[in-house]
């Protein structure tokens, strides 16, 4: 080769290279929309969980996957605000809890969302069935509805003489005003009485609790309004004497007596796999709907002798934990 043919041939290679190299875009980063229905401090267990669970599977927070972080603090309203957001910003899946997907429904039907705790999505009509979910959407369910009994047979165990129940519930909740229901039905056959405390904001708590007359115990139903004044419920309890039952053990860290469900964390972990799956390109309507199988009862004994409760031996055997 001649030396003039074999400079145009390396001009032409320097030229050409680095368009080359530019065409070849690196690949895109996939981007969660984590929406917590309350802050990220009552959260936190929750969403370290979910991140843990998420790098095991290999998605690396700020390498391998972006997580855009949102709080709705409680408020409902903010639900469709942060969707709509998390659909402009074109995440490729959205993490939340059942409180929130009826919103998040509304804005986007074709974004997947997981949702890592439901009452009772096929009942309030977010799934088609727990099987086959339809649709955008899929989750874990915490069979809520199937524990009232079991909650209240424990409460009894440990409150013989229990005639008269309060429960705590935001009537604004569809699934907890079901969960009501299905405590009142239980109670009946039980021959408890049942008062109601209704709210739907958080200046109807201190409220309800002013109206309480007679009950022996407070059944909590969880929701993101009760979940982001939880410490609030537990101290009023505390200071009307009364002992509370919750669905999670999260929510005895502030004074509740007694929790009987799923573990919170292990939702969360499972919510990280059902991503985990879709971002590999899994449907969610082909992802069946969860359900714990495992559930743990854990006692708060310091909070018991506060009251001054004492929970039978035979009780305290079977708590999967005792708080001291």
């Amino acid at each position: 080769m001649r030396r003039r043919e074999f400079i145009v041939l390396l001009g032409g290679v320097t030229t050409t290279w680095p368009l080359t190299a530019r065409g070849q875009q690196p690949p895109k980063v996939p981007i969660i929309g984590f929406l917590g229905a309350g802050s990220p401090s009552g959260w936190s267990q929750w969403t370290a969980a979910f991140v843990q669970r998420l790098r095991e599977l290999g998605w690396v927070e700020g390498r391998t996957v972006t997580i855009e972080y949102r709080w709705a603090g409680g408020r409902p309203e903010r639900y469709s605000e942060i969707a709509t957001e998390f659909a402009r910003l074109k995440v490729d899946v959205i993490v939340t809890v059942g409180s929130a997907v009826p919103a998040a429904m509304q804005v986007t039907s074709t974004i997947p969302i997981v949702f890592a705790i439901a009452v009772d999505p096929f009942g309030t009509g977010m799934v088609a069935s727990l099987a086959k979910p339809g649709g955008n959407i899929t989750g874990l369910s915490t069979q809520t509805i199937e524990l009232p009994g079991k909650r209240i047979e424990l409460l009894r165990a440990m409150l013989p003489e229990l005639h008269r129940l309060a429960v705590l519930a935001n009537v604004n909740y569809p699934a907890a005003v079901r969960e009501a229901a299905e405590v009142q039905a239980v109670a009946r056959k039980l021959d408890i009485e049942i008062e109601m405390l209704e709210i739907r904001r958080a200046e109807d708590i201190a409220p309800a609790f002013d109206k309480l007359k007679g009950a022996q115990a407070i059944y909590v139903c969880p929701d993101a309004l009760i979940n982001t004044n939880i410490a609030r419920i537990n101290i009023l309890a505390l200071g009307a004497r009364i002992p509370t039952a919750h669905g999670f053990r999260d929510f005895l860290a502030t004074g509740g007596f007694m929790s009987y469900g799923p573990k919170t964390t292990d939702l969360f972990r499972r919510a990280a796999d059902l991503v985990d799956k879709i971002l590999k390109g899994a449907k969610p309507a082909e992802l069946p709907v969860e359900q714990p199988t495992t559930f743990e009862l854990v006692i708060n004994l310091t909070t018991a002798k506060a009251l001054g409760i004492a929970i039978p031996e035979a009780i305290l055997l079977r708590a999967d934990e005792v708080i001291e």
